[in-house]
């Protein structure tokens, strides 16, 4: 049983999905969690709910540029002190090469500020609050599209994620003689509703015929493999991006 008894955790995207899975993993661990959210205000209420009395919520519209860069600091005022940080809110934005400029801009924005600038910019707080405190621990949710790429009317996606990956990697490069480590997650295709959209709109046999597995992965199938890296036990690992895609880049 993985310990993260006196960790503070802040996970991003908590409302749903893999977001919920990890913080509800994390806290059955013994963290205490920060569960952020973006729109979904009652969603994220259950899952503080199921997370415990020491989880607390934290409302932040990640494509505002002041709501994001004062998220990680009212969390470590709430809590005293960071621990761990999983950057795992994302969107995807499906945009056709046909679309029109104006709107090809604005999702490609959306998509860039979300999933690449909001990590960014948490990601120098956290810096600057692990140094401080000795140590600290960074979680990216990736994708497998970062290596693999995706269909040409997710790219942006693609490329959101790989930026990430890049992200992590130089963090634990150059951040690692400060005690802070950092690791990328890279799922394939999870049964989330961002993939049931990607699902509906594809067909299902993008997903079936692309798995070593008989089932698709599940946001709990990824949630423990967070804990670990967030609990000490693996912080020779950093730098490192674990692919768990149900064996779909050996098929």
């Amino acid at each position: 049983m993985l310990d993260l008894s006196g960790q503070t955790v802040l996970v991003t995207g908590a409302s749903r999905g893999i977001g919920k899975a990890i913080a509800e993993t994390c806290a059955r661990a013994g963290a205490a969690v920060a569960v952020h959210y973006g729109r979904s205000a009652d969603a994220a209420l259950e899952v503080a709910n199921a997370c415990g009395p020491e989880a607390h919520l934290f409302q932040a519209d990640l494509t505002d540029l002041d709501a994001t860069d004062a998220l990680f600091d009212a969390v470590a005022a709430t809590y005293g002190r960071v621990d761990g940080l999983v950057l795992n809110a994302g969107v995807a934005r499906h945009m056709p090469l046909d679309a029109d400029t104006a709107t090809w801009h604005a999702d490609w924005q959306d998509t860039m500020q979300v999933n690449l600038r909001a990590p960014e910019l948490l990601c120098r707080h956290a810096l600057d609050h692990f140094r401080t405190e000795g140590s600290g621990r960074i979680v990216g949710i990736a994708s497998r599209a970062a290596f693999r790429g995706d269909t040409l009317d997710y790219m942006s996606y693609a490329a959101s994620k790989a930026g990430l990956v890049a992200l992590m990697r130089s963090i634990a490069r150059g951040a690692g003689s400060d005690n802070v480590k950092a690791f990328t997650i890279a799922p394939g295709f999870t049964h989330t509703d961002m993939a049931q959209d990607f699902i509906d709109e594809y067909g299902p046999g993008i997903v079936r015929d692309d798995l070593a597995l008989n089932d698709l992965t599940e946001p709990e199938d990824l949630a423990p493999m967070v804990a670990l890296l967030l609990s000490g036990h693996a912080d020779h690992a950093t730098g490192c991006t674990i692919d768990m895609n149900a064996g779909s880049y050996v098929h």
